[in-house]
């Protein structure tokens, strides 16, 4: 059911449009499924790029975020970013500039991206209401 509500809420709020862009690579798996993650805009965040969360839903490991250039995100544009013990880049490539950006955003949001992420946070709508831009 966790699916349903993540989409419905993305897409009443206005925040989730489908753009055929779901390889079936990423089909069920995850933390990398489109459909269980929440873009957010840069002008929700206050960052220069995408950001993508979304809850555990069943993933090994710790928390990550993914970025990418535009809300039109192939599975290769995501940059996937580890959240703890520190900030740093697991997956692609990000500047200095854009991961120093994405720390300071991070730094302001952890408590709210890990709530979320443990599922204390059920429902996008709440998530979001509770994020803080730079």
């Amino acid at each position: 059911m966790l699916l349903g509500i993540v989409i419905s809420d993305l897409y009443r709020a206005g925040l989730f449009r489908y753009h055929g862009y779901v390889a079936t690579g990423l089909l069920l798996t995850g933390v990398d499924d489109f459909y269980t993650m929440a873009n957010l805009s840069p002008k929700r965040t206050g960052l220069p790029f995408v950001v993508w969360i979304s809850p555990k839903a069943g993933a090994k490991h710790d928390i990550r975020v993914k970025v990418s250039p535009g809300p039109k995100a192939k599975s290769e544009d995501l940059i996937s970013v580890a959240l703890r013990p520190e900030v740093r880049v697991v997956d692609g490539e990000l500047s200095p500039q854009d991961l120093a950006r994405l720390r300071e955003w991070v730094a302001l949001n952890l408590d709210v991206l890990v709530r979320f992420w443990d599922g204390q946070i059920e429902y996008t709508e709440e998530v979001i209401e509770a994020l803080r831009a730079l």
